[in-house]
């Protein structure tokens, strides 16, 4: 909060010369009238009328420049509320007692007469404190906002720049991946591998032009994944042990693009053998109003070999990077690896629920 209202007082926002040039100006006009009720003016009117806004004009400038920067804007409210409070009783005794003896030594040849009683000073410190206050505060969040706006936008567009930066380090990843498997088949010269060509043209054209969208629904997710799984299960028997549950109450649950398909590509990775030992890769999908929950869970055959990878990783730590970007403070996620498995858990939420959670 004091940050906030540091910055909504800095004096780069705000033009004190410009700013009270103008108020003081009108305000001399404005009490010029009122003390003429209407009627055209005399000299002794001009001159009364400029006394008397120069002992308003005092305790307004020391509330907008000592009061306001140094209590009220680091929330000392009490001190703020005191001080102000003897800022204006000490200026109307001032104005009172001494403005028209003052004014009757260094003028002799005028004679004035009071234009307000006690009650009519009271009200017209209280009303310019209230007005000239709100206006410049209002002056300053005005181009407060105005600055924040542009901020949001650089920033946004920033976030957009680093999404698309991600995207396309996820895009070859996943590619330099599928196409290890197509190599793989090509290599034992099975049958299935023009399928598995076909079936990975479709995936690829979904990650290289459909991923562009902002968001895509849980079901088009859910397709792919299922197509990502098909293909892996060209290139060994093994991957005949993958199971894929889900309980889906709204299909059309918006996601962001490429979220899920790196984390299954990274069970499959983990689970690779070529022993032919069991393998086993569990996914659960569960989405119940607001929440997503996806778990991944999968033997872990290839610790040694990963950790020795320099791009080992790559996909689990771009959607980390995306979840902070698209989902700052309504996701969660939990990596554990073990001796002999590899889990995520991964749990989204929109930002009520979030807020209630917190």
């Amino acid at each position: 909060m004091s940050s906030f209202n540091s910055q909504l007082i800095d004096r780069k926002i705000h033009r004190p010369l410009l700013f009270n040039i103008m108020v003081w100006v009108f305000s001399y006009v404005v009490l010029l009238f009122v003390f003429t009720k209407g009627k055209t003016p005399m000299k002794i009117d001009f001159v009364y009328t400029l006394s008397f806004l120069v002992t308003v004009a005092i305790p307004v400038l020391i509330n907008l420049y000592l009061l306001i920067p140094k209590f009220l804007t680091k929330e000392r409210y009490l001190l703020y509320g005191v001080s102000l409070f003897l800022n204006l009783a000490l200026f109307v005794f001032l104005s009172v007692s001494f403005l028209e003896p003052v004014l009757d030594y260094l003028l002799p040849n005028y004679f004035f007469i009071s234009y307000t009683t006690f009650t009519g000073i009271c009200f017209i410190f209280l009303i310019f404190m209230i007005v000239i206050s709100l206006l410049k505060l209002s002056e300053e969040w005005f181009y407060f906002n105005k600055e924040e706006n542009k901020k949001l936008k650089r920033d946004n567009q920033h976030i957009q720049m680093q999404l698309n930066s991600l995207r396309s380090q996820i895009n070859p990843h996943f590619l330099f991946n599928s196409l290890n498997v197509v190599y793989a088949l090509a290599i034992e010269n099975k049958d299935e591998t023009k399928d598995a060509i076909v079936q990975l043209s479709d995936i690829l054209r979904y990650v290289i032009y459909d991923s562009n969208a902002k968001t895509i629904t849980l079901k088009e997710e859910m397709v792919l994944l299922k197509n990502y799984i098909d293909f892996h299960k060209f290139r060994s028997h093994n991957y005949k042990n993958v199971s894929f549950e889900a309980a889906i109450e709204d299909e059309d649950y918006p996601l962001y693009p490429m979220l899920l398909l790196p984390l299954v590509e990274n069970s499959f990775k983990h689970s690779t053998n070529s022993d032919g030992e069991d393998v086993f890769i569990k996914i659960m999908i569960v989405q119940n109003r607001d929440i997503l929950s996806f778990k991944i869970k999968n033997s872990n055959t290839l610790q040694t070999n990963i950790s020795s990878n320099k791009y080992s990783g790559v996909g689990l730590e771009n959607v980390k990077n995306s979840l902070e970007l698209v989902y700052p403070n309504s996701h969660s996620f939990t990596v554990n690896e073990r001796a002999e498995t590899f889990s995520v858990d991964l749990k989204l939420m929109n930002k009520k629920t979030a807020s209630n959670e917190n």
